[in-house]
């Protein structure tokens, strides 16, 4: 993995140094909304075994994008040069819009200047060849009701009425279960550690809680706050779990959050666009500080078939 530094390539570790021992999340670059939902102007660039994009997947697939909102897939395998179209997995699809053989050759084609790490998802204005957005939880609403006019799927799921509630849940699930496996799984000492794994499970403990009779986190409607947890719940036991350190408990070892997690796998947008062997194989091959010698273990299955 690496980043750009105003348009170059510098080859550097997934886990960068801090004094403190905490990983620090990007600050993405791109932050605009669409204003002009044309089919077939916008293409997504994502990975299946990224959680910040999958969200992005499942939004897709719920509201029916998939014919208006053209797709590229890299590999799961992010090393030095990041993320690649290299056809070296099942399920990779190249990039259509410019043919580039890396995801930085993109960024740099449309800002030759760009500083930051590459980062999954992207959302492409391929008429006027910007980078529109590649913030996750941004693209997210985007998906949500930018395309209405023209799918005529009015299934809203950052509903106004429901919004604080779903806020609440958002920033708690972002901060220390989302964020927070990477937090205590990319820790560089035991203090960084052990603050951030018991943050994340006391975090787990209030999710369950908060499931107590209802299907989803906001009752019987399912919301964006819904999809956000899936994409780490689904990841939990068969990746955060080991590799991450994150092992207190597996999430089939909670009452509430197994069922609420099966009931989610069962949705067509949620299963669909779940690959386990892209997750798999990014975490367990790309992340060599914590696993050098890139060994994909046997286990532990996944909760949902």
């Amino acid at each position: 993995m690496g980043r750009l530094d105003n348009g170059r390539w510098i080859v550097e570790e997934v886990i960068s140094q801090s004094d403190d021992g905490e990983f620090k999340r990007q600050e993405q670059s791109f932050r605009e909304v669409i204003e002009s939902p044309e089919r077939n102007r916008y293409h997504l660039y994502v990975s299946y075994a990224c959680p910040w994009a999958h969200r992005s997947l499942i939004m897709r697939k719920l509201k029916g994008l998939e014919d208006i909102i053209s797709l590229s897939v890299v590999s799961p395998y992010m090393l030095e040069d990041g993320w690649s179209f290299e056809n070296n997995f099942p399920g990779v699809v190249p990039d259509s819009v410019f043919q580039k053989k890396f995801l930085r050759e993109v960024y740099t084609e449309v800002h030759d200047k760009f500083s930051g790490r590459v980062t999954v998802p992207v959302l492409l204005d391929k008429k006027n060849k910007k980078i529109v957005n590649n913030e996750s939880e941004e693209i997210l609403r985007i998906l949500n009701d930018g395309f209405n006019e023209l799918t005529g799927n009015k299934e809203d799921f950052y509903p106004k009425d429901l919004r604080e509630g779903i806020q609440k849940w958002n920033e708690d699930i972002y901060e220390n279960i989302n964020n927070g496996v990477y937090k205590a799984g990319f820790a560089l000492n035991q203090k960084a550690y052990d603050k951030n794994v018991k943050d994340l499970f006391d975090a787990l403990d209030r999710v369950e809680e908060g499931l107590n009779g209802k299907k989803f986190l906001m009752g019987e409607r399912l919301t964006e706050a819904d999809i956000r947890l899936y994409t780490t719940l689904v990841r939990f036991d068969p990746v955060y779990y080991v590799h991450f350190k994150c092992n207190r408990n597996m999430i089939r070892e909670f009452k509430n959050l197994s069922r609420y997690l099966e009931d989610l796998y069962a949705i067509d947008a949620f299963k669909s666009t779940t690959d386990f062997d892209h997750i798999k194989a990014h975490y367990y091959y790309s992340h060599r500080q914590i696993n050098p010698f890139q060994i994909i273990p046997l286990g532990p299955k996944p909760l949902v078939p």
